[in-house]
């Protein structure tokens, strides 16, 4: 693939979770963020991206809500579990983006608040239609996700390089 082909990013914020005596990284979904999992996957489904890789927080919560939304995908990526996403903030989350191997196109970025939406916003130094606006509006909820787009190698990906595509939160 060339290096001159868009790539995109989505940006996938864990779904809701519970709040049981256990560590910060070891609580589960809540009943109502598997049922957004699964319809953030359909939505997901429906933007067209077809992701080569996944990169997912290694916390239950993240885990879980990617094994819903995946199984809503016409075809699963390679996914990596990995440890540096888990309350990472924006500056780290594009140090593991940069990465990623020139030959993959498409990324999924599954990790927590407030490092998603930051790095949504930071990265995003145009958007299309209303995206940002209801990016800006909504915040970045559970489940929630923002695909945004760039060129160059995943070496060159840092603040204000991407366009912000889309948006979409459940109660959307």
């Amino acid at each position: 693939m060339s290096v001159a082909e868009p790539r995109r990013i989505v940006l996938f914020r864990h779904a809701k979770a519970d709040w049981p005596q256990v560590t910060d990284h070891e609580r589960p979904l809540a009943e109502r963020g598997r049922t957004d999992a699964a319809v953030a996957g359909r939505r997901l489904a429906g933007t067209g991206v077809s992701f080569d890789l996944a990169l997912c927080s290694t916390a239950t919560r993240t885990r879980e809500t990617w094994k819903l939304a995946v199984h809503e995908l016409p075809h699963r990526p390679k996914t990596v579990y990995e440890e540096r996403v888990y309350d990472a903030s924006p500056g780290e989350l594009i140090t593991v983006l940069n990465e990623t191997p020139d030959d993959v196109r498409n990324v999924i970025l599954i990790g927590h608040n407030p490092g998603i939406q930051g790095l949504a916003e930071v990265l995003s130094g145009s958007a299309e239609g209303d995206a940002r606006e209801r990016m800006s509006r909504r915040g970045f909820p559970a489940a929630a996700f923002a695909v945004v787009s760039f060129e160059g190698s995943w070496k060159s990906l840092e603040p204000g390089v991407a366009t912000l595509l889309d948006y979409w939160a459940p109660s959307e």
